[in-house]
């Protein structure tokens, strides 16, 4: 279930747009009217980008008597932190690995090369 939603998530975020409007979002509460303000589109393409990031579980709409502000669902996040943490970590662990084999290589190397360079000063 959670790979589905974090596939939703992503797909979501996929588009430019919807990022923007999630940035947007995270300084605050904003009706689909004041999402639109910036984009040359109509409120009809706009809702149908907040129905794609509400879908993924970003957003969600109150009724607030005339209004309906799009929210940032901010928790929605942590599940999309604590997938990406886990393969970061993973990465970190093979760079240091890569990192210790390759310490070793120079170390193993650099007696040799100083062997050659007293070689050939004797000659």
């Amino acid at each position: 279930m959670a790979d589905d939603q974090l596939s939703r998530i992503f797909s979501a975020l996929a588009d430019p747009t919807r990022r923007d409007m999630v940035a947007r979002l995270a300084a605050g509460d904003a009706t689909v009217g004041e999402l639109a303000e910036p984009y040359g589109v109509s409120l009809q393409a706009v809702s149908k980008h907040v129905k794609v990031l509400a879908d993924a579980g970003l957003v969600t709409q109150s009724k607030d008597a005339q209004r309906r502000p799009c929210h940032l669902e901010a928790e929605i996040f942590s599940l999309m932190t604590k997938w990406i943490e886990r393969y970061r970590e993973e990465a970190e662990q093979r760079y240091q690995r890569l990192d210790a084999v390759l310490a070793e290589m120079q170390a193993a190397e650099q007696p040799t090369s100083r062997r050659r360079r007293s070689q050939g000063a004797a000659s």
